[in-house]
């Protein structure tokens, strides 16, 4: 399995890895009225305005995952609620009071606007299927995003995570990022790239 950079082919299957992993790490194909739905949200608009910023494990046949970054998050979250979701949130909302609350939170650009985001302007989103898993990838493509960000000037990088998913707060921990804050949505935990590069290269000594 090797990274390399998104290319437009791979679309299809940035979304379906999205889905796939989509339920906290687990399949949530069928979990909405549509598997369009995760995707929508968490991939393709990442791709599409930041394809130079997403990267891909290609197993020689398809994408079996990926590491997704938007460098100024306050950009994005603009963007994304005044272009992007209202071309599809019509897509959406009519089913479950789950979905309804997921197309709700999708609308509010608020929700991308972490307490620490001036510190740690970036962010990302990572999947990664189960053959995929447990080969150093994970580390690698934070490694690489993280280079790429630092070669545009940006210094810090957050995401955030659920609140019982510690396997991945161990994962990130271990890549370099620390807790930042604790909310009801998830933990979410920063790294200055710098930092996060160094740490990448030391382990890779």
């Amino acid at each position: 399995m090797q990274i390399r950079p998104y290319a437009a082919d791979d679309r299809a299957d940035v979304a379906d890895v999205c889905v796939r992993t989509g339920d906290g790490g687990e399949d949530a194909t069928g979990l909405f009225s549509s598997d369009g739905l995760l995707p929508d949200i968490y991939a393709l608009p990442y791709v599409d305005r930041e394809p130079e910023l997403a990267f891909v494990v290609d197993n020689g046949e398809r994408v079996v995952g990926y590491i997704l970054g938007a460098p100024d998050t306050r950009a994005f979250a603009s963007w994304f609620s005044t272009e992007w979701w209202p071309s599809v949130a019509d897509r959406y909302g009519r089913t479950s009071d789950s979905e309804r609350a997921i197309v709700a939170s999708a609308g509010n650009p608020e929700r991308m606007l972490v307490a620490a985001v001036d510190d740690y302007p970036a962010h990302l989103h990572i999947d990664l299927l189960p053959e995929a898993q447990g080969h150093g990838l994970g580390r690698r493509l934070v490694e690489t995003l993280a280079a790429a960000l630092a070669a545009r000037g940006v210094t810090g990088l957050h995401l955030v995570v659920g609140l019982d998913n510690t396997k991945a707060q161990a994962f990130y921990r271990r890549v370099g990022f620390t807790e930042l804050a604790s909310t009801p949505d998830g933990v979410v935990m920063g790294m200055k790239i710098d930092q996060g590069i160094r740490l990448g290269r030391r382990s890779n000594q």
